[in-house]
Parts: C-alpha cells; sequence; structure tokens
C-alpha cells in the first residue's frame, strides 16, 4: 500500500487496515482554496500534478477538461507505478524544480511534513505551495473559480442542487468511491465480506435509479456524476478481480453501464482516460495483493459503442 520517507506515507490508498481488518482513509491536509485572500484566481499561476491511473486525481482532470482550463492550469502526470519512493516523475523530471518524486513538492511546502503523500496537487507557483490536495475540492475550484477568465459558466455544483449532490455524493463515495478499496484493502474474511456486500447493495441501487433517468439527479450532468464516473470506468479492469469486486461487472448491469458510456463520450472525455496506465499501476504497485506484478492484457471494452440514453426520462 506504502512506505515511509522522511516521515511521509506514500500511497495510493492513503490508509491503512486497522486492527478489525477494515480500510481506513485519511482525510487531506492542505485544504486552502483559491480565490482566497492568498491565492487569487489568475492565469498560469497554478499548475496540476496528477496520476492518470488514480480515480481521485482523474476527476480533477474531467473538470478541468469540462470548464476548459488547459490553457490557464498546465498538468504534469506522475508515472504509473507507485514503487519504493512512491509517486515518481519519470522519465522526465517535473518542470517546476526538477523534481524526481512527488514527496519533494510535499517538503517544498512544508519542510516539516509528515503524513500522506499523494495525488492529485493543486500548486500555487508564486506562494510555492500545496493549495489543496483534496480532489473534491479542486472538483469545486475548477468548476467556479476561474469562470471570469475563461468564459465558461457552466456549472457542475448548481445552488438550487447541492444539497442533493452533497448527499448522493456522500453515499457514492462511502459505499462504491472507497467502498471497492475497502475490499481491495481488507485484511480479514468478514471485514471483506461486508465491504463487498455493501458496495453491490449500493451498485444496485444506483442501477435502479438509472433505470428512470439519464443522470443522477438531473437532465444534464452535475460533480456527482463524475465523482461515480472515475470509478465505474476502472471496475471491470482492475476492480473486479484485482480488489475482489467479483459479483458483477459493470458490463453485466445495463443501466450502469449505458450510463458510464454515455458519460465516456461527453466531448473531451475519453481524453482524460488512460486505461493501460490504470491496469499498469493497480497491478504493479500493490504487492500484498498481486506479488507478481502480471497485469493482465484484457478485458475488451468499448466505450464508444451508441448508448441509446437519450430517451430516457430526466
Amino acid at each position: 500500500m506504502g512506505v515511509m520517507i522522511d516521515g511521509c506515507w506514500h500511497g495510493d490508498a492513503g490508509a491503512w487496515a486497522s486492527q478489525d481488518g477494515q480500510f481506513r482513509r485519511e482525510a487531506a491536509k492542505f485544504r486552502s482554496a483559491i480565490n482566497d485572500s492568498r491565492h487569487p484566481a489568475t492565469a498560469g499561476r497554478y499548475h496540476l500534478y496528477v496520476s492518470h491511473a488514480c480515480p481521485w486525481a482523474h476527476r480533477t482532470l474531467i473538470l478541468r477538461k469540462l470548464k476548459g482550463l488547459e490553457a490557464i492550469i498546465p498538468v504534469t502526470t506522475v508515472h504509473p507505478h507507485m514503487l519504493r519512493n512512491g509517486w515518481e516523475f519519470r522519465p522526465a523530471a517535473e518542470p517546476l524544480y526538477g523534481y524526481r518524486y512527488v514527496y519533494e513538492l510535499y517538503a517544498r511546502a512544508q519542510p516539516d511534513y509528515s503524513g500522506r503523500v499523494t495525488v492529485p496537487i493543486l500548486w500555487d507557483k508564486i506562494e510555492e505551495t500545496i493549495v489543496c490536495n483534496e480532489s473534491a475540492e479542486i472538483m469545486r475550484m475548477f468548476n467556479s473559480a476561474f469562470d471570469h477568465l475563461t468564459g465558461n459558466k457552466e456549472d457542475y455544483y448548481p445552488l438550487h442542487l447541492r444539497a442533493d449532490i452533497d448527499d448522493i455524493n456522500a453515499f457514492i463515495y462511502k459505499y462504491i468511491n472507497n467502498g471497492v478499496y475497502r475490499c481491495g484493502f481488507a485484511n480479514e474474511q468478514n471485514a471483506y465480506e461486508r465491504a463487498f456486500e455493501a458496495l453491490f447493495s449500493a451498485l444496485a441501487r444506483i442501477e435502479q435509479r438509472l433505470a428512470t433517468r439519464r443522470y443522477l439527479l438531473t437532465q444534464g450532468q452535475t460533480e456527482a456524476d463524475w465523482r461515480l464516473f472515475t470509478t465505474l470506468l476502472r471496475f471491470d479492469a482492475v476492480y473486479y478481480s484485482h480488489f475482489k469486486c467479483n459479483r458483477q461487472r459493470i458490463a453485466d448491469m445495463p443501466n450502469l453501464w449505458a450510463y458510464l458510456r454515455d458519460l465516456y463520450q461527453q466531448p473531451g472525455i475519453a481524453e482524460t482516460v488512460d486505461l493501460e496506465q490504470i491496469k499498469a499501476h493497480y497491478y504493479s504497485s500493490h504487492p500484498a495483493i498481486n506479488p507478481t506484478r502480471i497485469v493482465p492484457k484484457g478485458p475488451l471494452q468499448d466505450f464508444s459503442s451508441p448508448h441509446g440514453r437519450e430517451s430516457l426520462a430526466c
């Protein structure tokens, strides 16, 4: 799951299994925001560090794409293998300081830092510090903080839906986004089985919900859809086998499968997806789960075939 280097925890799980065998995720520690007194919303000031493999980082890439922020916030991607030194920049060093490891950015931001070393990272080049390393909060910043620069007024967290979005986000995070990790990193049979049952019960509820609507809450997408998307996208290729979430594939659930393909086909989204890096990361970076580090060749998946959801009631 990760190692300690210079007092810092390295691991995409960012957590551990406790004595009862359950997976625990530690909270992010850098929680500033764009447009506070220290971090004004200006072009070229910020840099985003991500992994194409990480579902939490992926959702920040999606909001960056949907909100047209590519020219305003450049991005650097880490290598998919997370080994002894945690996330690495290779074959090339990262562009701002020539660093080879993500933990060096954390040390620059806070020399006495002791905690998780994770992506995504939103970096302020003027203050030379991490603005935020919590993906949900970075999504919200990207949703609105730079609208005056881009002219893009699409709102994925509209005021009139915020309570509903927060409610469904909490459900999806607990039982699906984090639920797959609770299965994969459980180290006790009963803990695994509890997580497994909760995961598939939650997926069944969303499958039923999507029987009568195109998206989770409205006629258009909200951030809740994109938070769910990054887990669904990885499910059949990684979580089904690697994390032992093998009751059903997403492809076996017709409404979720159609929904996943619908979101994938939205303009620009396919450009944020790299399934080869996703598989390379998970199967190579968790030796406790996959000690051979063999990466499966399959599955064959076609996210671009017709989805046929336009006629569904919303």
